[in-house]
């Protein structure tokens, strides 16, 4: 027998145009990258500065932060001017990525999605510098404050970098609880309702994940947990508007294609 062929000329002609369109984005998006890193490499150890600021100015009068490897001050500003890079060009990543996949989606997904990409651009952006001008000053506070009195406080840069990257992620992700409960909802996978009558225990977790991510007193705890809470109701209110807004587009798109199923049918007849 022979080989049948795998797909019509005209089915890998478009896919070597999809990978080509694509390798030609990601070029684009590291170029980008790189653009900014090279921008702000000269202001490294500047960038740094205002990083652990936060923490110095709480240290004890005579202590510093320390680096306990040779490569650290420079390899510590370095990592930090990457990821500082790639933060500043996500929204120029999200357009690249929006490029390639929007000629998939139909027009009310389009019109959903837009509006959804710049928001949660935003809400990361807010969960960072509410970590950094909130959540850092009552964590380096609590931490610098219950030592005993004969350890010197000395963080090393590495560590200290290691840390606050890992709680501006977290931040990030958790700002981004309207956007997941209005996907939730869109989706089919939950309602509005659901979620309004599970307000209890949602508040619940909101409060064990604020235990969790900060210092172990009420304040902090709710400096998290409140803001969490108030997310997930933006998230409920923000579902009713568009998820209701996308149901009556839906049905618009389906009377058009059904009187265009009928123009067709009647020129057909006639």
């Amino acid at each position: 027998m022979s080989k049948q062929p795998s797909g019509t000329p005209e089915q890998e002609q478009t896919l070597v145009s999809h990978l080509v369109e694509l390798r030609q984005r990601m070029m684009r998006i590291l170029l980008i990258v790189l653009a900014v890193f090279l921008c702000l490499f000269y202001f490294a150890n500047d960038l740094y500065e205002y990083l652990s600021a936060p923490l110095t100015a709480l240290l004890p009068a005579g202590t510093s932060m320390i680096a306990t490897d040779v490569t650290s001050p420079f390899f510590a500003p370095f990592k930090l001017t990457l990821v500082l890079a790639i933060f500043i060009g996500i929204p120029f990543i999200l357009h690249q990525i929006w490029g390639f996949v929007a000629p998939g989606l139909y027009n009310h997904e389009k019109r959903l999605a837009t509006p959804l990409l710049i928001s949660s651009v935003l809400l990361f952006y807010a969960g960072v510098a509410f970590a950094y001008y909130v959540v850092f000053p009552l964590i380096f506070g609590f931490f610098t404050s219950v030592g005993p009195e004969n350890v010197a406080v000395m963080t090393d840069i590495s560590s200290y970098l290691n840390f606050v990257l890992k709680l501006f992620f977290a931040f990030g992700i958790v700002f981004e609880i309207p956007i997941a409960t209005l996907l939730l909802i869109w989706s089919g996978a939950t309602t509005a309702k659901d979620l309004t009558d599970k307000r209890a225990y949602v508040l619940v977790c909101c409060f064990v994940v604020g235990m969790l991510l900060t210092p172990p007193d009420v304040i902090s705890q709710s400096l998290l947990a409140i803001p969490m809470w108030l997310l997930f109701e933006l998230g409920i209110v923000l579902s009713k508007v568009f998820v209701k807004k996308n149901e009556e587009d839906d049905d618009i798109d389906e009377e058009l294609d059904a009187a265009i199923e009928d123009d067709e049918v009647n020129s057909q007849k006639s």
